[in-house]
């Protein structure tokens, strides 16, 4: 924990950013040598005189801070020279200095990680392809790497998610700060079910000027780049540039000609920057030789499974209880669940919020305060409920049970 505090410090010094960092501790070893160094100590440094200026300045309040924020949330932190930091990560040319995690723990040089990425004002049929994708994948064995705002970036999300597999959102904020405002459910299902990591510390706003370095960690973690649709400049292209730089593999759908969101992807097609792909098993094959236990039986998933999976989000309506729909009535031929296969087929948690949305549709609030479930293993039971097909969500983000529990 001591050593953590240097790295915060170093990390939190003005104007140094990751490149300053790096130099810092490239030249000094550790960050601890680095905090003790004095002003002739700083002079070799490359860098700024208002940064080096800046490493003068010994206080510890603000990591001490972030620490306690850490603590709090229940953060991770990892460094660069940490013995579990991804090796693929470490190998960019700007490796981040520190990473903030929430949520589970990966080993992503072990991971078949895929990155999919697209533009946040995208077509209906392009939310519907990168959800469709990102399901085919996880359900393949992949892990799914993503942002989590608007657009393509929160399909595949979505879809990685009712895949069954674990997601990996790679954020441009704290792990603490939703963005938009109104993904903050599936911000909290990907807390659960997956991670949230970011290289910038708790209460982070989600600025404009960190999505652009924030993307050189998505490919930085994943061995493809999946681009469903963009311009032929922007975010999603920079991700392509960074992954073409890293030597990872790039993979594009292709789009009608006559569609303004087609000129990104196909042109990546076209210049042979990426490869034209239909399926998560075009992207897949290429990596079954080297993850033949978590790829070897790469098979679609079922037609019809697959629709069913796609077509349980209704449509967006108001968080507000007063525009929401009234909960339905238990509907008749609801599955009824035996005493004894109960225990089987869902944990305690699952089986709570059964109980407590058998009669009524609630929301996840509403649910926490009934179970008396910490939030987190709520939504993440809500999750699992979802995908088993066992609990609908209705409009106004209420959560109805779609199966009854024998007395």
């Amino acid at each position: 924990m001591a050593e953590l505090k240097y790295w915060l410090w170093l990390t939190t010094r003005k104007g140094l950013g990751p490149a300053g960092a790096l130099a810092v501790v490239d030249h000094f070893i550790t960050p601890e040598r680095a905090y003790y160094g004095e002003r002739e100590d700083y002079e070799a440094l490359p860098l700024p005189p208002f940064v080096r200026q800046s490493l003068l300045d010994k206080s510890m309040d603000e990591a001490d801070k972030i620490l306690g924020d850490c603590d709090r949330l229940g953060v991770r932190l990892m460094t660069v020279q940490d013995a579990g930091y991804p090796q693929r990560l470490r190998q960019i040319a700007l490796p981040p200095v520190v990473l903030y995690i929430r949520g589970k723990e990966f080993r992503f040089d072990e991971e078949p990680a895929i990155a999919v990425v697209g533009m946040r004002k995208c077509s209906q049929a392009g939310r519907t392809r990168a959800e469709r994708l990102g399901m085919e994948l996880a359900v393949n064995g992949a892990l799914v790497v993503s942002g989590i705002a608007e657009g393509i970036d929160c399909s595949a999300v979505r879809g990685a998610l009712k895949g069954g597999g674990p997601v990996v959102s790679v954020l441009a904020g704290g792990v603490d700060v939703p963005f938009p405002w109104e993904n903050r459910y599936l911000f909290e299902d990907v807390a659960a079910a997956g991670a949230l990591i970011s290289e910038y510390p708790p209460g982070t706003p989600h600025k404009g000027s960190h999505f652009k370095p924030r993307n050189r960690i998505l490919s930085g973690l994943s061995l493809g780049v999946l681009a469903v649709e963009c311009e032929p400049q922007g975010g999603t292209m920079l991700t392509v540039n960074h992954a073409l730089e890293q030597g990872r593999e790039v993979y594009a759908l292709p789009v009608g000609l006559d569609e303004k969101c087609a000129r990104g992807t196909n042109r990546l097609i076209s210049d042979r920057k990426a490869r034209l792909v239909e399926s998560a098993g075009d992207i897949l094959a290429d990596f079954v030789d080297l993850y033949p236990a978590r790829l070897a039986r790469l098979a679609p998933l079922a037609r019809s499974v697959a629709e069913a999976r796609l077509s349980a989000d209704k449509p967006e309506a108001s968080d507000r209880p007063e525009e929401a729909a009234p909960a339905k009535k238990e509907a008749p031929g609801r599955e009824l669940i035996p005493r004894e296969k109960q225990k089987e087929r869902f944990t305690d948690d699952e089986l709570a919020i059964l109980a407590a949305t058998a009669g009524s549709a609630l929301t996840a609030d509403e649910i926490v305060e009934k179970t008396q479930i910490p939030a987190r293993r709520a939504l993440s039971a809500l999750t699992m409920l979802q995908l088993q097909g066992a609990v609908e969500e209705r409009p106004g983000r209420r959560f109805y049970a779609a199966v009854e529990l024998e007395n």
